[in-house]
């Protein structure tokens, strides 16, 4: 029996509705530090899932000005890029998008999809980093037990390396074993805070946040020396 017939050109997905651009806004202002609903247009396309040179990510460009007509969004901007937000008739109008049942599920979030994928990364990487931990740890064994002292550049440039090694295995560690799951109800912005600071002095609170920097970052992971 011969095999269906396959359309050689499929059909592309269907552009989003007006509904679903106004909850990206909606969402794409909530998951914003300090509380800034006006967004860019590119975070908007982020929590829609759209290439920003694509077809669609045009289609969207061009209907946040028909929303913006229809006094759904307002328009600003911020260091002069543009941004958009949900004007008080565009809340409204979500509402009763979503109590009919007509606004379908936004993609992932892109905060959630950052923690997803650094714990997967972490979790593959994780043992790696700590085994390049433990070589650099037997190589400064190995230059306190040497018969003749070695030069301090040798020192110097372990010291550099480990505290490379000591950061990665930090950082995966957090963003395996404690970095919460964010939700879509608030921005998830990594404060450098942990409960037990309470019980610290002020200057140790401020020493702590401050080495807390930067420990979800993946790029850092790499085994580049930085300059």
């Amino acid at each position: 029996m011969p095999s269906p017939r396959r359309d050689p050109h499929p059909s592309a997905p269907a552009p989003p509705s007006d509904e679903l651009v106004l909850a990206a806004v909606e969402r794409a202002g909530r998951h914003q530090a300090h509380d800034k609903p006006a967004v860019p247009v590119w975070a908007i396309l982020d929590h829609l899932a759209l290439a920003r040179r694509s077809s669609a990510a045009r289609f969207v460009r061009a209907r946040l000005d028909a929303l913006l007509a229809a006094g759904w969004l307002e328009r600003g901007s911020r260091h002069g890029v543009p941004t958009w937000a949900l004007t008080r008739p565009g809340e409204r109008r979500l509402r009763h998008a979503r109590a009919s049942a007509s606004v379908p599920a936004l993609p992932e979030s892109p905060q959630h999809r950052a923690w997803r994928n650094a714990r997967t990364v972490a979790a593959a990487e994780l043992e790696r980093f700590r085994l390049g931990l433990r070589e650099r740890m037997e190589r400064a064994e190995l230059l306190l037990d040497a018969a003749q002292p070695p030069h301090s550049d040798a020192w110097l440039e372990l010291a550099e390396e480990l505290q490379r090694a000591c950061r990665r295995v930090a950082s995966a560690s957090h963003c395996l074993y404690e970095w919460v799951e964010p939700d879509d109800e608030h921005a998830d912005v990594d404060e450098h805070v942990e409960p037990a600071d309470a019980g610290l002095d002020e200057d140790e609170r401020a020493r702590r946040r401050t080495r807390r920097a930067g420990r979800r970052n993946m790029r850092l992971w790499d085994d580049a020396p930085r300059i």
